[in-house]
């Protein structure tokens, strides 16, 4: 049978979430449970997409087959049992023999997070974004993040060493939302290049504190051009928030 489990993990402790020769990782540990309860049979995952290093999630979705009789409402405690404390499994459902947790995405949400303390505190440091100096203008923000929404070509958005081709994507929500002395930026959208919502992030950054005008962002997007976006941010402030498999 095919099953399908969302899983949360702090991204700190890891070279990102997909196996590498060198280093810690999320899909690594997954598989390493797997096939321990699998009797060594290799198990292999696949998510819904990777996540960079020091970059957390809060809803990845994976798929896996297996010929174990255990009924859904079991891998959660097997899995979380055999886990380390940084990877939680969070929910697991059987599902049809052809989905496919990569392939069949309609969507994805993530949400970055800045803390606007002066001197943040240092158990944040791995889970929060803090870029010392000015504090941002909210409305200049939200104001710059409408010209994202909708289909463009984000070229400007996408890191320059990038090997695709194709760079359109359809851009559904931005929200810019404040609570407390955290500011956070949530983003939905059919698709994201790489680093494009870290690019993004460090772009709005420069408009909230004057760098940059909030009318710029239209030129930059229509640019094509990395070089004229802002700079990426940092990747502890990145939480991929939801999957979502149903059409907007």
């Amino acid at each position: 049978m095919r099953i399908k489990a969302m899983i949360s993990y702090d991204g700190s402790g890891f070279s990102g979430y997909q196996v590498q020769p060198n280093g810690r990782t999320v899909q690594e540990e997954v598989e390493r449970v797997l096939t321990r309860m699998n009797q060594g049979v290799f198990t292999r995952i696949t998510a819904s997409g990777r996540t960079d290093t020091g970059v957390h999630a809060v809803g990845q979705v994976i798929h896996f087959d297996t010929a174990l009789s255990i009924p859904p409402s079991g891998w959660g405690k097997a899995l979380n049992s055999q886990l380390p404390g940084d990877i939680r499994v969070m929910g697991v459902e059987e599902v049809r023999e052809d989905f496919h947790a990569r392939f069949d995405v309609e969507w994805k949400t993530y949400r970055y997070k800045w803390t606007l303390e002066d001197i943040p505190l240092p158990f944040e440091r791995h889970l929060l974004s803090h870029i010392p100096g000015k504090q941002p203008d909210i409305d200049r923000m939200r104001e710059a993040a409408t010209a994202l929404v909708g289909e463009h070509d984000f070229r400007s958005f996408s890191a320059a060493n990038t090997s695709i081709q194709d760079f359109v994507r359809t851009i559904y929500e931005v929200r810019i939302e404040r609570y407390g002395q955290q500011l956070h930026l949530v983003i939905t959208g059919n698709g994201f290049l790489y680093n494009m919502v870290r690019i993004i992030a460090g772009t709005l950054w420069e408009v909230g504190i004057g760098k940059r005008g909030p009318d710029e962002m239209s030129a930059i997007i229509a640019a094509k051009d990395r070089s004229k976006a802002g700079k990426t941010a940092p990747p502890q402030g990145l939480y991929l928030e939801k999957v979502g498999y149903e059409k907007r």
